[in-house]
């Protein structure tokens, strides 16, 4: 069976997340390099292989003194640990949505994880490339890959959340 090679277009593409700030108000960021190597047998993309990089050094939540604290040994460590990675185990179909299951890598710890995943189908832009969309939601608890940084508010609870929110919006530009 044929194969076809898909790449992330990143000017229609963006890797976000959001995190509780102070208990009651999410930061969100994004990072701004990454890669990815799709490949799919099929048009309706079950059982694409997907392997996926981001920079660390690329993060941005609009803050320099936050994205550089990030960047620190408190939680990403990117000097020793540069990128973040996810290779794909599995894409399947599940009903009008698909399952996304695979290994993400942080700080040197890689731990399975499962999201939901939309597919939006194909299109030809108007220059006659065939593009196709992803949205890939899901939430994963920051401290299982060892960000564990925090600090306690006088009112009671932190200053930031366990819970990280992701929302990937790839647009896949056909090779």
């Amino acid at each position: 069976m044929a194969t076809t090679k898909w790449a992330i277009d990143p000017t229609h593409s963006e890797i976000g997340f959001k995190v509780k700030h102070m208990m009651f108000t999410n930061v969100s960021g994004t990072f701004g390099t990454y890669d990815a190597t799709i490949t799919t047998e099929d048009d309706n993309f079950e059982n694409a292989v997907i392997e996926f990089s981001a920079d660390i050094n690329s993060i941005n939540t609009n803050n320099a003194d936050r994205d550089n604290h990030l960047k620190s040994g408190d939680f990403f460590d990117a000097e020793n640990h540069p990128k973040l990675t996810f290779k794909a185990t599995s894409f399947n179909k599940d009903g009008d949505d698909y399952e996304l299951t695979g290994d993400l890598t942080l700080r040197g710890i890689t731990k399975s994880v499962k999201f939901p995943a939309e597919f939006s189908g194909l299109m030809k832009d108007p220059w006659g490339n065939t593009k196709a969309g992803l949205n890939i939601s899901g939430k994963i608890n920051r401290k299982d890959w060892g960000l564990n940084w925090n600090s306690a508010l006088e009112t009671g609870g932190v200053l930031v959340g366990e819970e990280v929110k992701l929302n990937i919006e790839l647009q896949l530009i056909k090779l």
